[in-house]
Order: structure tokens, then C-alpha cells, then sequence
């Protein structure tokens, strides 16, 4: 496939909005708690901070929680600025739902390099790796040729982005460093996907329901890592319930390429990805409404509000929020919804031909 021209700026798309949103308002909740610009180390160790012994003390929910938080305002700013630059390339390219893929990654293995790569105690935050891997998958995109900016992208970014760095004795090298292989690899394994899923799949997703798919499998992962699936299938543990995980998602996305592949498909696609977005976050819902209880109160205010109204409500407020889930999930897709019910057998050739039509990213 020929490469995209692309400018030097490029306007941002929906995932950055959303990745920008959640981050300033998680950044912006521990300002608020510190009451000025800038947060306390104590703040950043609650809220999430990375630390030297968090892997070791199995809290890998310190491996995404620290790309939210940042040191101050400046701090902030600067890595929301690298987010737009440099994400609005590549979510141009290579769609919202691989681009977060690309970001999660980014975020997770450059904070397990960085802690590698750690000999003292430290308390690292900020989104500075996941920016970092954008920056590695677009510099993979310029290496496959399936980008054309100039070599001057490269060479300005990176070089201020070593500046800066040079410049600031706090920088944690070993996160941005790991980031930026992260980002690099994840694009060209994806590359990869792409080139040799035509064939096992017969038709091109459509935006929308591998960005669901993709939310999906991360609830899935994430639900596996708590421990929670162990209650479900109390016969694997371990790697063998990874694996069960693992083949279960993939067969789900073979069923759903087969039902997109039909007359009207892609409705029933979106109206399933509905009911499991509703089933996903009522499970959720159940699974904290189970565990809360014995934790509270946690001395964070705010989140003991929450906890106070939602432990003794917990079903009613899950189901609430599961309804709110589905809704949501039929209003953004109502075109999708639209084109499949009006689907007389064009859509899924259209969605074959574009698999066909495409190789790699």
C-alpha cells in the first residue's frame, strides 16, 4: 500500500482527546489534594507511582496508574504537548484501537525496563514513555515506508526531546528509553498481525468494533491478572488460564469476522459488542461490589465517598451503569448500526475486499 503524505502537524483524533482527558483529570485530582500546581511524592506513591519494589510486590496496577500522574503542571504540559504532536501521526495512521495498543505497551514495558534498569529506590510518574513509543512506532512506520515525513521529524523530536532531557536531572532514562522500544516493536509485531491475518480472517474490522474488541480483551486481561477468573475456572491457574483466556479471544474474533462476513452482520456485531459492554462492566461491578466492604475506609476521601454510596448499592449501580454502558456503545456505533440494517449483502463483500486490499498497517 502506497504511504500517507503527512504534514509536520497533524490535528488529534478521538483516542488522544480521551487519553488527554483521563490523564489531566488524574493529574489534575492530585493537584487538587496537594492544593497547588505541583503533587507530593506521597500523593504520587497513592495514587500510583511506580516504585522499586512494585513488581515484586505483585501491584502491576502501578505499571499503567503511573503514565497518568505527573510531577506538576510544567510536567504535564509538556508530555500532553509530546501526545498531540507526535499521536496525532500516528493514530492517523494506524487507527484509534492500534494506537492505543501501541501506547498501553509503551506505558507497561517502559516502566518494567526503567525498573530493570533501577539500582536505587525511586518513585517514577508521568506518560513520558508511552510518548516515547509513539515516537518508536512512528519511527517504525519511516523504516516499513508506510510514512512520509522527513527525516527532519525525526531528527528535531528526538533531538529536543534529548535537550530537554539533558537538561533535567529528574528525567527517567530507562523509561523513555524502554517506551521507545516498546513502541517500535509493538508497531512492527502489529505490522506483522496485519500482513498475515488475511489468512485467518476474511473481512477488515471496522473501526469501531476493533476499538470495542480491543476494549474488550484489555477487561479480559485485566480480569485474569485480578485473580477473578480463578473463581470461574477453578481448574486452570497460572499460564494454563492464560492460555484458555488467550483462546477464547481469539476465537471470538474468528466468530465475529464470520458474522461480519453475513447480510446484516455488522448490526448483529454491534449489538453483541452492546450486550458485552453491559455484561463486562456489571461483572466489574460485582467484582468490586465483593471486595470493597473489607477494604474501606482507605483514607482517601474521595474515594471513600464513592465506596460509602456504591458497597451498600452495589447491584443496583452496576446494573445502572451496565444500561449506561450499553447506550453509550449503540450511540457511538449508530452508524455502524445504521449500514448494517440496511445491509442487502454489500457490506461484508466491501469489508472482504478491503481485507484484500490491504498488507500491513
Amino acid at each position: 500500500m502506497p504511504a500517507n503524505r503527512a504534514s509536520f502537524f497533524e490535528v488529534p483524533h478521538a483516542a488522544i482527546y480521551t487519553l488527554m482527558t483521563v490523564t489531566v483529570l488524574a493529574s489534575g485530582f492530585c493537584f487538587i489534594q496537594a492544593g497547588g500546581p505541583s503533587a507530593s511524592a506521597e500523593l504520587l506513591y497513592r495514587y500510583g507511582g511506580m516504585y522499586a519494589s512494585a513488581i515484586a510486590r505483585h501491584e502491576y496496577w502501578r505499571l499503567l496508574a503511573y503514565g497518568f500522574l505527573h510531577v506538576n503542571f510544567v510536567h504535564l504540559t509538556m508530555n500532553m504537548l509530546c501526545l498531540v504532536l507526535w499521536g496525532a501521526h500516528l493514530e492517523r495512521r494506524i487507527g484509534p484501537s492500534y494506537f492505543l495498543i501501541v501506547y498501553l505497551c509503551a506505558m507497561v514495558f517502559g516502566a518494567i525496563i526503567g525498573n530493570g534498569i533501577h539500582a536505587t529506590p525511586y518513585l517514577t510518574v508521568g506518560a513520558s514513555g508511552a510518548t516515547s513509543g509513539i515516537l518508536g512506532a512512528l519511527l517504525c512506520l519511516w523504516i516499513l515506508g508506510k510514512l512520509e515525513v522527513g527525516f527532519d521529524f525525526f531528527a528535531i523530536n528526538i533531538g529536543l526531546n534529548i535537550a530537554f532531557a539533558f537538561g533535567n536531572s529528574r528525567i527517567d532514562w530507562g523509561v523513555h528509553l524502554g517506551g521507545f522500544a516498546a513502541g517500535l516493536i509493538a508497531c512492527a509485531v502489529l505490522d506483522l498481525i496485519e500482513k498475515a491475518s488475511p489468512y485467518v480472517l476474511r473481512c477488515k474490522f471496522p473501526e469501531a468494533v476493533k476499538v470495542d474488541l480491543t476494549l474488550l480483551a484489555c477487561s479480559a486481561a485485566l480480569w485474569t491478572w485480578s485473580g477473578q477468573a480463578q473463581a470461574f475456572a477453578p481448574r486452570f491457574s497460572g499460564w494454563s488460564l492464560i492460555l484458555v483466556v488467550v483462546v477464547a479471544c481469539c476465537a471470538i474474533v474468528k466468530i465475529v469476522d464470520l458474522a461480519l462476513s453475513m447480510k446484516k452482520g455488522l448490526a448483529i456485531v454491534v449489538m453483541v459488542l452492546a450486550a458485552a459492554n453491559a455484561a463486562a462492566v456489571m461483572l466489574g461491578g460485582w467484582a468490586l461490589g465483593s471486595s470493597c466492604s473489607p477494604r474501606w475506609p482507605t483514607g482517601i476521601v474521595p474515594l471513600d465517598n464513592f465506596l460509602a454510596m456504591f458497597c451498600p448499592n452495589a447491584v443496583l449501580i452496576s446494573g445502572l451503569a451496565a444500561v449506561g454502558a450499553a447506550a453509550v456503545t449503540l450511540w457511538l456505533c449508530s452508524k455502524e448500526i445504521s449500514r448494517g440494517i440496511e445491509d442487502v449483502g454489500f457490506v461484508g463483500t466491501s469489508l472482504l475486499t478491503e481485507r484484500n486490499r490491504r498488507h500491513g498497517l
